[in-house]
């Protein structure tokens, strides 16, 4: 049996389940005592636009999205995110069996994988896969969906409108749900960094992928763009979540990042 081993557990997010439960358990109680609109936890989202830093930075803004993922008791979730470490042409298919967390392995769903491979001529390329922006949304997977098996989608030099048509397919299966990983501006100072994020936020709200190329700098750019164009052919809306700064933890307003999260509904 081939396992995805961690690569940044211990690093990222914390190699305790316990550990990670309390910051779970800790952010949640939080939306439930500053929450005014609580429809919003009744949404069913298709996909999510979550961030992948340090827990500590970025868990809380990810963890209202996968909450309400939660909702779709979805029964196959399809991680997708940008290569970081290694230069890779088009996207890898991760082929491996299972996939580990701290809170014990997910199946990942060979049969779908291949579908993608065979339809889109995707491809496996092993060290692409030592991820972190897809494996650090490997625990809130198996906390909110522990049924649920998982593919993991890393791209490179990929065409928005290649990895567009792969997600649409992905969403003509009602059981699927999609989640695209990206962290936004990167070590500017907090009025740089929330400049070039407004423009990033405002693509994503209006669904104008064209508005990404006017400033935006998010690292899963390629991602957020074939998810806004596929949200648009299908009529998805968006439902902004939640957006800070690292600066909101550690206090540095020099060199901040930026981070968001974002629901597509039907």
């Amino acid at each position: 049996m081939k396992i995805r081993k961690d690569a940044v557990s211990g690093q990222f997010y914390p190699a305790n389940p316990d550990e990670i439960k309390q910051m779970f358990q800790h952010y949640n109680d939080i939306i439930e005592k500053s929450i005014t609109d609580t429809t919003i936890l009744s949404i069913k989202p298709r996909a999510i636009i979550v961030p992948h830093a340090g827990y500590i930075y970025s868990a809380f803004t990810a963890n209202i999205a996968f909450r309400l993922l939660q909702n779709s008791q979805a029964k196959r979730v399809i991680v997708i995110g940008p290569s970081h470490r290694v230069y890779l042409e088009g996207t890898s298919i991760a082929l491996y069996d299972r996939y580990e967390t701290p809170f014990g392995d997910l199946t990942i769903d060979q049969h779908f994988c291949k579908q993608l491979i065979e339809k889109f001529e995707l491809h496996f390329q092993e060290n692409a896969h030592a991820e972190h922006s897809t494996e650090v949304q490997m625990p809130f997977v198996k906390n909110y969906l522990p049924k649920s098996s998982v593919v993991e989608l890393v791209y490179g030099k990929e065409d928005p409108l290649h990895l567009a048509k792969i997600i649409e397919y992905i969403l003509s299966n009602k059981e699927n749900v999609v989640v695209i990983s990206t962290d936004l501006s990167h070590y500017y100072d907090i009025d740089k960094a929330k400049t070039l994020d407004t423009i990033c936020l405002d693509a994503v709200v209006k669904q104008n992928s064209q508005e990404l190329h006017q400033g935006c700098e998010a690292c899963g750019k390629i991602g957020v763009e074939a998810m806004l164009l596929v949200a648009k052919k299908l009529n998805l809306h968006t439902k902004l979540l939640d957006y800070r700064t690292s600066a909101d933890v550690s206090g540095d307003t020099n060199q901040v990042v930026g981070y968001m999260s974002a629901a597509f509904v039907e």
